[in-house]
């Protein structure tokens, strides 16, 4: 549970760190002093002591050892698996305890949707505690209660080891901050730690829109009597409901916020059905995530929430403490020194740290901005929050429970029968976009190939569209094609000004037609003050080509980089010539037969100059407020669509962020999409980045997947999303979620071309939505491998029954009874108002 800690008292000390058993770089860690005495300090101690008996442990939390913080913990199986194996005495103690369950119930818009097969075990976090103090007292721990540490640097000097797991405002991180160097991301949204006496059967999601905005709680059982309740709100909504008057005071500690806990009661007591909200030191807080630039000073270590913390949405900060402590001894059993033992320690917990901490930035970022999806129908929410942090996904829910995701599917087809909607993926399901019917969701986006040196379409070209055509995909677009000489981005870019390209390009669409009726489109660009670089090397980035190239047009004369020459600042004849040149190549396009026109205002081409203020400094009318930045990017949009033909979809490429401060802001990715659909664009391929060179975007999976969100929530705008979607999964999460229309599968397609066709194979779908092309038939299944013929032998006398999918926290029952038609149901009583996605309850189902 993060940010619930106990955090003992340090302070900052000098000197050299020899340690009492000799210099860390070469004598080992037998007296070890650990700095607070929560789960995961107390762990560590008890599994450094069981590998070493001889080592000399410490242990010093400032708190009693009778008092109580914190309410309930959530184990995954693996944390559970590594408790077992390290240390069967503590996991059998907490086996005797763990409330378990598999469903998770969505409560939201007077509805409920369960999604069964996920598992949970929970413990009250203060029983957790007792069970490892227990432990230290078996093994001959030293710990030392109602104990402030001494200065973390008297302890260096003192100790072959410390253990900094101190908490989320550690004292020791400060005292190092220049070696550990912390970012400390405070987020926005208030939220607050309760409990309540209700026992919850489920892991419960509870979303409740009030006047003042909405109001969310994360609650899950964790004993026969408690649950965990905690409740969450954005800042601005916090505001307008009264709370921020209510908590005008600085608590002491151990206070609790207990105005805004009664306020609280009332406005979920429908959810609490007459029962009590329990407070804790309980008062409204900000997360934050804590990042280290290294975990290690020396001789000192951080450990759990010191060193890093993971919002409460996705997992536990007490479950990441036990892993790292667990990492930690172990890694001092196996090295030979403290200073390798340390190293090896965070090499092999830091991937698997940030690998969380991902998960949970999205999953975070999702519940501060959950009003965007509070339109959603309730199928189609409750699949949108259970993979809001693109760690569950279509195909595991899918595996999990297959009725869920059915339901959510007959949703999205608009209400089919769900068995029929589940035999369709949703990446399949057909598209009208403006007059042109897509067979399916997937586009292979504009992908330059950089093999036209003399602008015109090559073989290479040819080839790519052809093969990605016949490749399954619903839309195949061809890329960075200038509208100018000027504007090409590379001296090896295509272009679309003259006679010769038109012919080019006409007779390159005629070949692919020949073998292939998958809608082509072109992408139109002029790369502004990107343009006149090289070819893209290994690392992706283009050089500029110096004296080989051409002057550079902008919005205003800045240099891309160091390297690069400053671009002329357009003006106004020049400006009146870029439109022109725009609307030329999009006639031409539509002679040519393309049937889809894309037009790039993104990644910092000269449109995109235009919209973002970190690129625009001008002072006339085309720079200044957004209104005024949008006019030029307006200006050729009315153009292009005046020139390009009725009913053949129009798309607009934008960077709807350009991940560097003072760049473009959400509410100004909105109204630029506001306004190019007022202009008469079809649909928006929303991308982000590439608008300065010194941008720092969060790369990752589906990273850019919530910008598509935000503008289709905000503006009913069909959206294209783009950015590492590379599995079909994913593209089928995107879509079922309703966060994009459209997926674009762009570094995929080029490590197969045939990505879409294959995807429809390993899905098992062979409907119309994925045709393989009639010469390759043959190989619409996946060819033998070598053992594929195998068939295993039975090798159990009990064949073992198959988990059900649904399991409730039953405490007094049966901790794994489960919602199922069978007669094993023992307590009407438990049956109340909930009702599946038809109506039924589940007496009648």
């Amino acid at each position: 549970m993060t940010g619930t800690g106990s955090d003992a008292a340090t302070g900052a000390g000098s000197g050299p760190v020899a340690g009492a058993g000799g210099d860390p770089s070469t004598g080992a860690a037998r007296r070890v002093a650990v700095i607070g005495g929560g789960p995961g300090g107390l762990y560590f101690a008890a599994l450094a002591r069981q590998l070493a008996p001889e080592r000399e442990l410490t242990v010093f939390e400032r708190d009693g050892r009778e008092d109580e913080f914190g309410f309930g913990v959530v184990f995954s199986d693996e944390t559970l698996d590594g408790i077992a194996q390290a240390d069967p005495a503590v996991f059998a103690a907490l086996s005797a305890e763990f409330a378990r369950w598999s469903d998770i119930d969505i409560r939201y818009a007077g509805q409920v949707r369960t999604s069964g097969g996920h598992g949970f075990a929970a413990l009250d976090r203060n029983r957790l505690r007792a069970i490892l103090q227990r432990r230290c007292d078996e093994l001959a721990v030293d710990v030392r209660y109602r104990t402030p540490a001494p200065p973390v640097g008297q302890l260096a000097e003192e100790y072959d080891l410390v253990v900094a797991a101190d908490g989320i405002h550690s004292a020791t991180r400060a005292a190092y901050a220049a070696t550990f160097r912390p970012e400390l991301d405070e987020r926005h949204a208030r939220y607050m730690w309760l409990a309540t006496d209700k026992v919850f059967d489920a892991f419960t999601f509870l979303v409740e829109r009030f006047d003042f905005g909405v109001l969310q709680v994360h609650a899950y059982p964790y004993s026969a009597q408690r649950s965990t309740f905690i409740v969450e709100i954005a800042e601005d909504a916090w505001r307008r409901a009264g709370f921020e008057a209510l908590a005008d005071r600085e608590f002491a500690r151990g206070e609790s916020d207990e105005a805004s806990v009664r306020r609280c009661a009332e406005l979920l007591a429908p959810h609490l059905e007459g029962h009590r909200l329990i407070p804790n030191a309980s008062r409204w807080i900000r997360f934050t995530t804590v990042r280290n630039a290294t975990w290690r000073h020396r001789n000192v270590v951080l450990l759990g929430d010191a060193a890093h913390s993971a919002h409460f949405s996705i997992g536990s900060g007490t479950k990441l403490a036990l892993e790292d402590a667990l990492a930690l001894a172990a890694s001092l059993g196996e090295q030979p020194t403290v200073e390798r033992a340390l190293a090896a320690y965070e090499a092999e917990r830091r991937p698997v740290v940030e690998s969380t901490q991902r998960a949970a930035q999205a999953s975070l970022e999702w519940f501060e901005t959950i009003d965007r999806r509070t339109g959603q129908d309730a199928d189609r929410f409750a699949f949108n929050l259970l993979t809001r942090s693109r760690r569950v996904t279509y195909g595991n829910l899918r595996a999990r429970d297959p009725g869920f995701v059915a339901g959510v599917e007959a949703a999205f087809a608009g209400g089919a029968d769900p068995a029929g909607a589940a035999a369709v993926p949703p990446m399949f399901r057909p598209l009208k976009l403006a007059a042109l019917e897509l067979r399916n969701r997937v586009v292979v986006p504009p992908l330059a190939t950089f093999t036209s040196p003399e602008a015109l379409p090559s073989a290479f070209e040819r080839a790519q569209l052809t093969i990605h055509a016949l490749g399954g995909a619903g839309l195949v677009i061809a890329g960075m094609t200038a509208v100018t000489p000027e504007g090409r981005a590379t001296d090896h870019c295509p272009g679309l000004w003259n006679d010769r390209q038109e012919a080019a390009w006409r007779e390159l669409v005629g070949s692919v037609r020949a073998v292939s009726d998958t809608p082509l489109g072109i992408q139109l660009t002029h790369a502004g003050r990107r343009a006149a670089t090289s070819v893209p090397g290994p690392d992706g980035t283009g050089r500029s080509l110096g004296a080989d190239g051409w002057p550079l047009l902008a919005a205003s004369p800045l240099p891309w980089d160091a390297d690069s020459p400053r671009p002329h600042e357009a003006n106004q004849v020049e400006l009146a010539a870029v439109v022109a040149d725009f609307a030329a190549a999009a006639e031409r396009a539509g002679r040519i037969g393309f049937e889809v026109l894309e037009l790039q205002f993104g990644h910092g081409h000269l449109l995109s100059g235009f919209l973002s203020p970190l690129t625009n400094r001008r002072t006339d009318r085309y720079g200044g407020p957004l209104a005024q930045r949008l006019r030029l990017p307006l200006e050729v949009l009315a153009a292009v669509r005046a020139a390009w033909p009725a009913g053949r979809p129009l798309l607009v490429r934008i960077s709807a962020s350009d991940w560097a401060p003072g760049g473009t802001s959400e509410p100004e990715a909105v109204a630029i999409c506001r306004a190019l659909a007022d202009g008469g664009a079809d649909a928006v391929d929303v991308s982000t980045g590439e608008v300065v060179a010194h941008q720092r975007p969060p790369f990752g999976r589906g990273y850019q997947t919530p910008f598509a969100e935000l503008v289709r929530g905000a503006t009913g705008l069909p959206t294209v999303a783009v950015g590492a979607i590379s599995g079909h999964d994913d593209a089928n999460s995107v879509l079922l979620a309703g966060r994009a229309d459209l997926v674009a599968v762009g570094r995929a397609q080029l490590h197969d071309p045939l990505w879409t066709l294959h995807a429809a194979a390993e899905q098992g779908y062979a409907g119309p939505g994925a045709r393989w092309p009639g010469p390759w038939a043959a190989g619409s299944r996946r060819p033998p491998g070598p053992g594929s013929d195998r068939v295993a032998p039975r090798l159990r006398l009990v064949r073992e029954a198959e988990p059900p999918v649904h399991r409730r926290w039953r405490p007094g029952l049966d901790h794994l009874t489960h919602l199922t038609d069978s007669a094993d149901r023992t307590d009407p009583a438990d049956l109340t108002d909930r009702t599946d996605r038809t109506g039924r309850t589940e007496e009648e189902r």
